[in-house]
C-alpha cells in the first residue's frame, strides 16, 4: 500500500526512480518462454507428424484457455526468446501448420507483425512472425473486457468514447459525445454526471464491428469475437462519489486515464489515477486534444505525466506509443513489465486513433483462467448497482455477478433489507448487453428481472444469493487500513464514506489498535455502518474518503448482524 503515498496529497513527489530511455528496445528482446500464460514460442512448424500435430493442437487449446480465448504465437523464436527467424519457405510452411491447428479448434488467426532478422549464410533475410490466435470460449458469446475511463472534467472522455464507438471524428464542438449522455443537463453542460456504458466490438481480423452496417447492439454482439465495455465515469470533483462507485462496483479489467494536452495534469487526474492503483487496476494513459496545442506544450504535458508515473508514489515505466510495434508490445506487456503506455490522440483529426484501436484489440484479459473457473463454480452472488422499473416486466436490477451463475427461473435470496432480513425471489428473465440470454456467469455484467418484487424493496448495495449461500450480513466489521492522505490524525469517532463493491455508506470508526492514524500509517480499525447492515465478505477491498482524506484497506473480520432473517 505504501507505493500510493503522495497520490492524494497536495504535493506530488516527482523524483525519478528509473531511467527508461531504452525501455521499448529492451521489450523487443523477448524474455524466455514461460510454462503458464497465453504466449507460445515456436522456432518452426514444418510438416509435423500426426502424433506431433495432436500435441500441438492440445498445446494451443491450453494456451487459449490461459488467455480466456486469446493466445500469442511467436514463430521463428527459440524458447530462450532469441529471434532466430525463418526462411520464406519455412515461414510459409509453419504458418500453414498454424492454420491447420487453429482450424481444428475453430479458432482464427491474425498476423500482428513481422520482424526481419539477420541474413543467413546464403545472404537471405530471415523473418519472425507474431500471430494472434482467437477462439471464443464455448460457454461465451464473445471475449469480454471492461474498461473504465477516468480523467478530469473537460478532457474529452465522452468525446473520445463517441469517436471510438461510432467511427466518426468529432467536429471540435462535442458532437461525437451526444449519444453517450443520459440526462438533459449533461447535454447542456457537456459534462458527465452519471455512469454510462458503451460497447466496442472487434471481429476475428481485428476490425471494429461498430463501423460497418452493424449499428444496433444486437448486431454488434452477434458479429463480435471480442467485446469491450467502455465505462464512462464522471470527471468533476462533485461527482467523485459516482466515479468511485463505478470503479469499485464494476470491477474493470483496465482503466484508461484521459489527460488534456493543453491543460496537463489538473483537477482530479491524480486522484483518479490513485484510486485505480489502489484497486490494482492496470492503467494506460491517453493524452487527448493534441490538435489544440503547440508541440512545446504537448511535450511539457508528456514530461509532467512521465514524472508522475515514475515517481515513488506510482513506480510505473511510461512508454510513449509512436507506432504499431509499440502498441502491440505494450498490449502484451502491460501487466508483465509494469509499464504504462501513453497515447497521444486527437478526436478531430484522428491522430493515432488507429494505434489505440489496435492496442484495445490485442489487450488480454487479466483474471487467471483458474480463478475465473473457480468463481463460476462457486455459489451465486450478484451485486446490485442499478435499479429500473420496466412496464409489463416489473423491477429489474443491474449489476455484476461476482460468483456462480444465474438462469431464468432460478430462485435466489435478495437482501439484506434494513432490518437485516433476506427474502426469496424468482428470476423472470436475464439480459446481458441489452439482449436476453439463458445464462450469466461470474465476471459478467447483466440485468435481472425479478417476479413480484417492488421497486421500494430493493436498493443499491443489495445482493442476490444462492439459497444455500452463507449470509455475510453485518453492521460492524474489522479492516486493515492504510491512510493515503489526512490533514491531521484519524481517531475513534471519525466518520467517513466507505466503498466496498457496490456498498456505499457512511461508517464510524469505533476502535483503532493504536491511539491515532496519520498519513502513510497502517492500523487495524473497526468500522460501524451508521444506517443499515450490508452484505460484506472477508477479503473484500475497501476505499474510504471524507473530503480530502483518503484511505484503502481490506476486510479482515465481520461481526454477524444479530437479527439476520432468511
Amino acid at each position: 500500500m505504501e507505493h500510493l503515498v503522495g497520490m492524494f496529497g497536495p504535493d506530488m513527489d516527482n523524483d525519478l526512480y528509473h531511467d527508461d530511455d531504452n525501455v521499448m528496445e529492451e521489450l523487443s528482446n523477448l524474455p524466455p518462454e514461460e510454462e503458464e500464460g497465453n504466449i507460445e514460442y515456436k522456432l518452426k512448424l514444418v510438416n509435423p507428424s500426426e502424433f506431433r500435430m495432436e500435441h500441438l493442437v492440445t498445446q494451443m487449446k491450453w494456451r487459449l484457455e490461459e488467455g480466456h480465448g486469446e493466445a500469442i504465437y511467436e514463430i521463428g523464436v527459440e524458447d530462450s526468446g532469441f529471434l532466430a527467424g525463418l526462411s520464406d519457405t519455412e515461414l510459409e510452411a509453419s504458418l500453414s501448420t498454424l492454420h491447420r491447428m487453429a482450424d481444428r479448434l475453430g479458432a482464427s488467426l491474425e498476423i500482428l507483425r513481422e520482424k526481419v532478422t539477420d541474413d543467413d549464410q546464403q545472404g537471405q533475410k530471415k523473418r519472425a512472425l507474431e500471430v494472434l490466435v482467437r477462439k471464443v470460449p464455448d460457454d461465451q458469446q464473445f471475449i469480454d473486457l471492461k474498461l473504465a475511463v477516468l480523467g478530469n472534467v473537460d478532457v474529452g472522455k465522452s468525446t473520445l468514447l463517441g469517436v471510438l464507438t461510432q467511427g466518426e471524428l468529432d467536429n471540435g464542438r462535442g458532437r461525437a459525445r451526444l449519444n453517450l449522455f443520459r440526462h438533459l443537463h449533461e447535454i447542456q453542460s457537456g459534462r458527465t454526471s452519471s455512469i454510462s456504458y458503451e460497447i466496442m466490438g472487434f471481429d476475428d481480423s481485428g476490425n471494429v464491428v461498430n463501423y460497418s452496417a452493424c449499428r444496433t447492439v444486437e448486431e454488434i454482439c452477434e458479429k463480435s469475437s471480442k467485446l469491450i465495455t467502455l465505462i464512462d465515469l464522471a470527471g468533476h470533483h462533485k461527482y467523485l462519489k459516482t466515479t468511485v462507485f463505478g470503479l469499485t462496483g464494476n470491477c474493470p479489467d483496465f482503466a484508461m486515464l484521459v489527460v488534456s494536452a493543453n491543460t496537463g495534469i489538473a483537477g482530479t487526474t491524480r486522484e483518479h489515477l490513485g484510486y485505480a492503483l489502489a484497486l490494482d487496476v492496470p492503467v494506460f494513459v491517453v493524452v487527448n486534444k493534441v490538435d489544440m496545442c503547440r508541440p512545446l506544450m504537448l511535450e511539457k504535458t508528456l514530461t509532467q505525466l512521465e514524472q508522475i508515473l515514475k515517481s515513488p508514489g506510482v513506480k510505473r515505466i511510461p512508454i510513449r506509443i509512436l507506432n504499431s510495434d509499440d502498441a502491440i508490445t505494450a498490449a502484451s506487456s502491460l501487466e508483465l513489465q509494469n509499464i504504462t503506455p501513453i497515447f497521444t490522440v486527437s478526436c478531430v483529426t484522428g491522430h493515432n486513433l488507429d494505434l489505440l484501436k489496435q492496442f484495445l484489440n490485442i489487450l488480454p484479459p487479466v483474471t487467471p483462467h483458474s480463478e475465473r473457473e473457480k468463481r463460476a463454480q462457486d455459489m451465486t452472488q450478484f451485486q446490485i448497482d442499478e435499479l429500473f422499473s420496466v412496464p409489463d416486466v416489473g423491477t429489474v436490477v443491474g449489476g455484476l455477478i461476482q460468483r456462480g451463475s444465474i438462469r431464468q427461473g432460478d430462485r435466489l435470496w435478495l437482501g439484506p433489507a434494513d432490518d437485516g432480513s433476506y427474502r426469496e425471489v424468482k428470476v423472470r428473465t436475464v439480459h446481458r448487453n441489452r439482449l436476453p440470454c439463458r445464462l450469466i456467469q461470474a465476471g459478467q455484467a447483466a440485468c435481472v428481472a425479478l417476479i413480484d418484487v417492488g421497486r421500494e424493496e430493493v436498493r443499491k448495495g443489495m445482493v442476490l444469493l444462492s439459497p444455500e449461500s452463507p449470509l455475510y450480513c453485518c453492521k460492524v466489521f474489522e479492516a486493515d487500513v492504510y491512510v493515503l492522505f489526512h490533514n491531521k490524525c484519524i481517531t475513534v469517532g471519525f466518520q467517513t464514506t466507505v466503498h466496498i463493491g457496490t456498498v456505499c455508506q457512511t461508517a464510524v470508526i469505533t476502535h483503532i489498535d493504536r491511539p491515532h492514524i496519520k498519513t502513510n500509517e497502517k492500523a487495524r480499525v473497526t468500522f460501524t455502518f451508521k444506517f443499515k447492515p450490508e452484505h460484506i465478505r472477508v477479503g473484500s477491498r475497501l476505499l474510504f474518503r471524507d473530503g480530502r482524506s483518503k484511505g484503502m484497506g481490506e476486510v479482515i473480520k465481520i461481526k454477524p448482524f444479530e437479527d439476520v432473517i432468511r
